[in-house]
């Protein structure tokens, strides 16, 4: 059992990767620090190569990620994060369940407004930050995210990061099948038809899901 917290599931490249960010941002939220704790948690590797990003910071760097989205400056997330951190008494409060709630608040109250029109000219902070929590999900009971839904796939075939599944590889949702055993068969020359039997799944999100495997990697 991979512990969410301690245990490295990807390696800096991966996490840049499957989150569509920078390595080299990446790699100065791993060094960054707020409220005497870094930004995105790491842990040292077994060995040189090895992961060294666990599933909380792969968490933490999403919610940076969304944050930077909106327009936040660097020195603002910093600010809230701390804020964020010691109201909720744990270094992960960027990913706790509250951030949902009691989190936005505590942005907004940091300087930030409710930045209106936030991104796209439309949204208040609050829509915009609760349409990207979305895609964390946390069990029933537990203060902390279990997996991430990858944002770059199609809703009707969610693609997520489970550390309880697939080894940190992106695996579809609904069975918990990596990503790439299903676009490895269709680039052998399966057929939609088989893929979709094979693994439980609709024709169409085998399309879907392939079609977005093609985008992602042009």
């Amino acid at each position: 059992m991979i512990d969410r917290f301690s245990d490295g599931l990807l390696t800096p490249a991966e996490t840049s990767s499957y989150l569509q960010i920078p390595d080299s941002t990446l790699h100065t939220w791993l060094k960054g620090q707020a409220a005497g704790a870094p930004l995105v948690h790491w842990v040292e590797p077994l060995r040189w190569g090895q992961p060294s990003v666990p599933f909380v910071a792969v968490a933490e760097a999403y919610v940076l990620r969304s944050l930077r989205s909106i327009g936040l400056r660097m020195s603002e997330i910093r600010e809230a994060a701390a804020a964020v951190r010691d109201a909720f008494e744990t270094p992960y409060g960027l990913v706790s369940k509250r951030i949902a709630t009691d989190g936005v608040d505590i942005f907004v109250e940091h300087g930030f407004g409710d930045l209106r029109r936030a991104r796209d000219g439309q949204a208040p902070i609050h829509e915009v930050v609760a349409d990207y929590l979305r895609y964390l999900s946390w069990d029933a009971g537990d203060d902390f995210p279990s997996s991430l839904q990858l944002r770059q796939y199609p809703d009707e075939v969610p693609v997520v990061i489970d550390p309880r599944f697939g080894h940190g590889l992106p695996v579809v949702a609904s069975n918990r099948v990596p990503v790439k055993a299903v676009a490895d068969l269709w680039e052998a020359g399966e057929t939609v038809e088989d893929i979709a039997y094979e693994y439980d799944m609709g024709t169409d999100q085998v399309v879907a899901l392939c079609q977005a495997v093609v985008r992602l990697a042009v």
